[in-house]
């Protein structure tokens, strides 16, 4: 990921009820699908649903970001009131908490009933394909996710580009225009360049090099990059087996000017960039810091 200048200073990001300025920040990911390629299965009910998000926002996590339907292609889409079932009742329990809920899907009456029931954020997968979900956000004031693909949501699709980097940051500016057209304010737009979606993991690697591109469009950018096939394309390793490549990417988009960074392990994220920014001098470190004894070994 090239940084061949400084980074411009990343812009706040308006929700209805509050202000995010503090960047980076954490996205912790909950799966309500059981098609999930990562954690599929391993929460089971809504209640399992909760603790994870209560354990994610305390390991550090500032949204939640609730997957009702898995991007996976191997399997038909859901039914809109099938996915509504899945992640609705979530969605409720969590907004109660005061917790900052983003939903990820593409279907317009999925969107209007979470953000009728109080979700924050649409995530949409879909590159913006149904106009319709920039028009839920631009009525409720949530903030909405324009995510670059060239594919159908569920299709596994490899388009031929000329250039995958002009490809991801034309399609952003367009889809940028469009949403404000449609009565989203900029200050509540976040761009993601879309890795692995209709990309190779070549292509990944290419958009993700040139990241600075896409952050010159001047939005928050959202790197959903934990445990892709691109890092299990360079490492050889299955989708739990990719934490450790995860951070290196984690590393390289905030160096190169990302903002959010969308996770499934938070905790190891948030150790992850508090020693970060302490080495870089953005932290605060007291001269007489000093380590517990009981953190010194294993019991």
């Amino acid at each position: 990921m090239r940084t061949p200048g400084p980074i411009p200073p990343i812009p706040p990001l308006v929700l209805p009820d509050r202000v995010l300025d503090r960047w980076p920040a954490i996205m912790g990911v909950v799966n309500a699908s059981p098609e999930s390629f990562s954690d599929g299965g391993e929460l089971v009910g809504v209640d399992a649903q909760v603790a994870q998000a209560e354990r994610l926002v305390e390991a550090g996590a500032a949204i939640i970001d609730v997957c009702g339907e898995s991007g996976v292609t191997n399997r038909a889409a859901l039914d809109a009131g099938e996915e509504i079932d899945r992640v609705l009742p979530l969605v409720r329990r969590l907004v109660a908490k005061g917790i900052v809920v983003s939903v990820d899907t593409w279907k317009v009456p999925v969107a209007r009933a979470v953000l009728d029931a109080g979700a924050q954020i649409l995530n949409d997968v879909s590159g913006l394909r149904d106009p319709g979900l920039a028009s839920a956000c631009a009525e409720t004031g949530a903030a909405l996710v324009i995510m670059h693909t060239r594919a159908e949501p569920k299709k596994k699709e490899f388009p031929a580009y000329d250039d995958v980097v002009a490809d991801v940051v034309g399609f952003l500016g367009e889809k940028l225009a469009l949403a404000a057209e449609l009565g989203v304010p900029a200050d509540r737009i976040v761009l993601d360049p879309g890795p692995d979606f209709a990309k190779t993991p070549a292509q990944t690697i290419t958009v993700l090099r040139h990241l600075d591109q896409v952050v010159a469009l001047g939005r928050p950018v959202l790197l959903a990059i934990s445990r892709k096939d691109f890092i299990g394309a360079l490492t050889e390793r299955r989708p739990r087996a990719r934490d450790a490549g995860t951070l290196a990417a984690v590393g390289a988009g905030l160096d190169a000017g990302g903002a959010i960074v969308r996770v499934h392990d938070v905790a190891a994220v948030q150790d992850y960039l508090t020693v970060r920014a302490a080495l870089r001098g953005e932290l605060d470190v007291p001269d007489d810091l000093t380590l517990a004894e009981s953190l010194r070994r294993e019991v």
